[in-house]
C-alpha cells in the first residue's frame, strides 16, 4: 500500500470517528479517549481535555468534550484580529476566540467532518454571530487565501493529520507576515511501542497519530516559523487497562520502565514580518541555486 493510500484511509477513519462524535452528547464524549466513539471508555475526561467552563465566550453546546489543551488562553488574540481555528469541531475554540476579537474581528473555523460543520453553523446561528464562519476543508489544503490570519489556533487536531509537514506549510501560508499560531497537541517523548502505533483506534483517539516532540517542533521550524515556544506542557497518563489492550506484558513493562512519555503541549510560533520573509526566500534561493548547486 502506498503512502497516499494509507493517508486517505487514515483521514477516512478520523472523519468517520468524528462524525460519530458529532452525534454524541458531551457526557458520552467526555468518557472516551478524545471522544473516539467510546473505544477508550474507561479513560477519564480529565486525562486528555481541560476545563473550558471558566473561559469568556464558552458555549456549552459547542463543547463536545474533545481537545487536549486551551490554545485560545495562550494565543495572544487581540480585538479586531482575524483568527483561523483548524479542526474547529462544533465551534468551541472559535466562540472563545470570538469573545476576544469582538465584533470588529473575524473567526474562521475549518473542519473536514460535515456533521461538525453543520453543528458549528447551527450554534453560530443560534448565537447570532455574523463574524464567525465555518468552512468545510482539509488542513493539508486550507480553504483560505494567503496572508489572512493574525492568529491560527488548533486543539488536538494536527496529530491526526497524516502529512504534518504540509499542514504546517499551509499554516504558514495563511498567516499574515508578523502573525503567529498557538496550537495544543499530543506529542511523544521516546519511541511509541508498535502495539499502540499500529492501532487505528488509538490513532483516532489522539495517541498513535502523535509524533516525537522534537520532530513536531522541527516541522514548524522547517515551515518557516520562528521563536517557537512551549507555552504549556502536561504529561498524559494512560491507565494500565487501556495500555494492556494494545501491549503485550513485556511491552507494557518496557513502556512503564522506559523514558516514553505522552504529552499535551501548547506550542507558539511566529511567522516573520514581510521583510524577513523576503530575506529568507532570497537566502533559500541563493543556497539552492548557487554556483556549486544544480538543484535549479
Amino acid at each position: 500500500m502506498n503512502t497516499s493510500t494509507t493517508s486517505e484511509n487514515l483521514k477516512q477513519l478520523v472523519k468517520e470517528k468524528y462524525g460519530q462524535i458529532a452525534d454524541q452528547s458531551y457526557t458520552e464524549n467526555a468518557t472516551s479517549c478524545c471522544g473516539a466513539g467510546g473505544s477508550c471508555s474507561t479513560i477519564d475526561y480529565a486525562i486528555m481535555a481541560e476545563d473550558y467552563t471558566n473561559l469568556k465566550g464558552y458555549v456549552a453546546d459547542a463543547d463536545l468534550g474533545l481537545g487536549c489543551g486551551l490554545p485560545t488562553e495562550f494565543a495572544l488574540i487581540k480585538e479586531g484580529d482575524t483568527v483561523i481555528d483548524l479542526g474547529s469541531g462544533a465551534g468551541n475554540d472559535a466562540f472563545v476566540a470570538r469573545s476576544i476579537t469582538g465584533e470588529k474581528g473575524k473567526v474562521i473555523g475549518i473542519d473536514f467532518t460535515e456533521k461538525m460543520i453543520d453543528k458549528a453553523r447551527a450554534n453560530a446561528e443560534k448565537l447570532g454571530f455574523n463574524n464567525v464562519e465555518f468552512r468545510y476543508g482539509d488542513i493539508e489544503r486550507i480553504p483560505v487565501t494567503a496572508n489572512v490570519a493574525d492568529v491560527v489556533v488548533s486543539n488536538c487536531v494536527l496529530n491526526l493529520v497524516p502529512n504534518k509537514r504540509q499542514a504546517f506549510a499551509e499554516m504558514f501560508r495563511v498567516i499574515k507576515p508578523g502573525g503567529h499560531f498557538s496550537v495544543s497537541d499530543i506529542v511523544l517523548q521516546g519511541e511509541l511501542p508498535s502495539g499502540l502505533q499500529k492501532s487505528a483506534e488509538m490513532y483516532a483517539g489522539c495517541v498513535a497519530g502523535a509524533i516525537p516532540q522534537k520532530e513536531y517542533l522541527q516541522l514548524a521550524k522547517d515551515a518557516g516559523f520562528e521563536n517557537l515556544t512551549i507555552q504549556k506542557e502536561r504529561k498524559i497518563t494512560i491507565p494500565d487497562e487501556i495500555l494492556a489492550a494494545y501491549l503485550k506484558d513485556g511491552e507494557l513493562k518496557k513502556y512503564k520502565d522506559g523514558a516514553l512519555g505522552i504529552y499535551s503541549i501548547t506550542v507558539y510560533g511566529e511567522k516573520p514580518g514581510a521583510a524577513r520573509v523576503k530575506q529568507l526566500a532570497e537566502e533559500k534561493k541563493a543556497a539552492c541555486c548557487g554556483p556549486e548547486s544544480n538543484c535549479c
